[in-house]
């Protein structure tokens, strides 16, 4: 799976060589990725950047794999399944890359696996640092190729927390928009908390509905249906008035984490100071979270582990096959993560 990046229209097959031993001495047959907003924005041409000296990129970073080989010690053998890290600290580690805090790195030197200055999963085979992999249980199966995209989540639940303990914090409702793979990856995590959940999407029919009512949570069309106050907002549409609405929700000690990026260049007229008023005196926090580092994918497969695998086997609507991955960056209307199937061990869907 193909791109030059910056430049549109460029997706395609392409025979390329070997994987490059440079990337890890585990050698791993490829078997789903998942497609997300990233990977259409640059197939698109809007963004990325291939290794240096390649006009062109292996695109993909939501990442299941079986291994092939592995060298002793690595922690890995033969048959295991596997998921790929993204993200790889900057060469001359900043701080914070230097203690494996790579998701907040400083310099921006970082390096991400199918996005930035690097090839991505998207191949029949890759290979990847030991450091770098995360094993995914057996019983999962296709199911883990959702740990990279539940990491950011619990990634984000981790900062929501770390804020939480300046003082008490007890949260009962959560507020998450977006019903996405990222929003309802959200609301499963908050369902695993014994919190209720709250979720606004615009989507009126399809899947997302009964996906929301059967983790116990209440489906909003219209923000002001919303009859609670949210002590957690978790926002995954990067909707910029959006954003301002539900800060504006927030009660006494309330936390919102922005998870969402949204391409668009709009502008908003907002009163400002009303608001930012009411998030001081109510000691509110507002916090941006991207990317995860590797304890957080670990934390990801534990709970894709504990959550009932036919709900998650809802969120993958769609499985197109290697050769016809392009089909994957044109979303359907009742489509939540399309997968693409690396191995043809996955019959393709329409």
């Amino acid at each position: 799976m193909t791109v030059v990046p910056k430049t549109p229209d460029s997706a395609a097959v392409t025979d390329v060589d070997e994987p490059d031993p440079a990337d890890g001495s585990v050698l791993v047959d490829g078997l789903l990725l998942g497609i997300c907003g990233t990977d259409v924005e640059i197939a698109a041409g809007d963004f990325g950047s291939g290794r240096g000296g390649s006009d062109w990129m292996v695109l993909g970073h939501e990442s299941l794999g079986r291994v092939v080989s592995a060298p002793p010690g690595s922690g890995f053998a033969a048959g295991d399944l596997v998921a790929g890290v993204v993200r790889r600290p900057d060469p001359e580690p900043c701080p914070a890359c230097a203690r494996g805090d790579w998701d907040f790195c400083r310099n921006g030197r970082y390096t991400e696996r199918g996005i930035k200055e690097a090839d991505g999963y998207g191949a029949q085979q890759w290979r990847v640092d030991p450091y770098f992999a995360v094993k995914v249980p057996p019983e999962l199966g296709r199911l883990g190729v959702l740990t990279e995209p539940a990491s950011i989540l619990t990634k984000a639940w981790e900062q929501v927390d770390q804020v939480g303990a300046r003082s008490w914090f007890e949260p009962e409702h959560v507020l998450v928009t977006g019903a996405g793979p990222i929003g309802l990856m959200a609301a499963l995590i908050a369902q695993q908390r014994g919190y209720y959940v709250h979720v606004l999407d615009r989507a009126t029919d399809g899947p997302k509905p009964q996906l929301v009512k059967d983790l116990g949570g209440e489906y909003l069309n219209d923000l002001s249906d919303l009859k609670v106050v949210p002590d957690v907002v978790i926002e995954a549409t990067g909707n910029g008035k959006l954003v301002l609405d539900c800060a504006g929700l927030l009660g006494p000690g309330g936390i919102m984490c922005l998870t969402g990026i949204s391409p668009g260049t709009d502008t908003i007229d907002a009163a400002m100071d009303p608001l930012t008023r009411q998030l001081v005196v109510r000691n509110a926090a507002i916090v941006g979270s991207v990317n995860a580092g590797k304890r957080h994918y670990a934390q990801a497969v534990d709970v894709l582990a504990a959550a009932d695998p036919q709900w998650l086997g809802r969120l993958i609507t769609r499985t197109v096959s290697l050769e016809r991955w392009t089909e994957a960056l044109e979303k359907g209307p009742d489509d939540i993560k399309v997968v693409v199937d690396l191995s043809g061990e996955s019959r393709p869907k329409s």
